[in-house]
């Protein structure tokens, strides 16, 4: 089960495939509080995930096809938003465990809502005071990692969400080789089976849109058979 509502505020996903969870978020979306996503297991949220890059996720840690503990490691290797864990674990080494793989919050269940939606607004406002992430700047293009909006001499440049995560990544470590492999983990997950191809396409669009312009400058170097390097950042 998946769903997404259009809302202006921030994008809320939901991994849990408890259907009082879903109603209450279900309830948010309808307020227009969030835009709003649902997943029932890990790697559907995986997926989600990587193509919507959400504000904050709730996830329960007894998934159908994997512990939730798999899914906030996965998740931390690319992303920085809030994870609030909501669970019927009560022991303390799962609330302790949770916290130190990256979760910010750990809620029980069954939970009050007031008291999940003050949470998820703390944590929001929370990233919004503490994560002034630089920029990448080279070469007149800038990447705003905190807006994730990418501007070529000052025009604003569009991506698809997966054409941003590679470019994201590739800025994130400019000057430094990122792999095919590491590519496809972050940015597919664990379970995506290496495919180059899927590369090749979205990189192909992505250089269309920075390197058009006439004497542009190389902003990422193919190393052969290895992987991709983005221009060091001069920001």
């Amino acid at each position: 089960m998946e769903e997404n509502r259009i809302s202006d505020r921030a994008k809320l996903l939901l991994i849990d495939n408890d259907e009082e969870s879903a109603g209450f978020v279900r309830r948010m979306a309808k307020q227009g509080q969030y835009k709003v996503s649902i997943a029932e297991k890990g790697r559907s949220g995986m997926e989600i995930a990587t193509g919507i890059c959400p504000d904050v996720v709730l996830l329960d840690l007894q998934l159908p096809d994997m512990d939730g503990m798999e899914f906030i490691r996965w998740f931390r290797q690319w992303n920085s938003c809030p994870v609030l864990v909501i669970s019927k674990k009560s022991a303390p080494a799962d609330k302790v465990n949770a916290l130190y793989a990256g979760a910010d919050d750990y809620i029980m269940k069954p939970f009050c809502r007031e008291e999940v939606e003050a949470r998820i607004y703390t944590a929001l406002r929370r990233r919004v005071v503490k994560n002034q992430e630089p920029c990448y700047e080279a070469e007149g293009l800038k990447i705003d990692f905190s807006r994730r909006q990418v501007t070529l001499q000052g025009t604003q440049v569009h991506f698809s969400p997966v054409e941003y995560r590679i470019l994201e990544c590739l800025a994130l470590n400019s000057g430094a080789v990122v792999t095919y492999q590491m590519l496809l983990e972050k940015i597919w997950g664990p379970y995506m089976e290496y495919n180059s191809r899927i590369l090749r396409v979205n990189m192909t669009n992505i250089r269309k849109k920075i390197e058009k312009m006439p004497m542009h400058p190389i902003y990422i170097t193919t190393i052969p058979r290895v992987g991709y390097r983005m221009l060091e950042s001069h920001g």
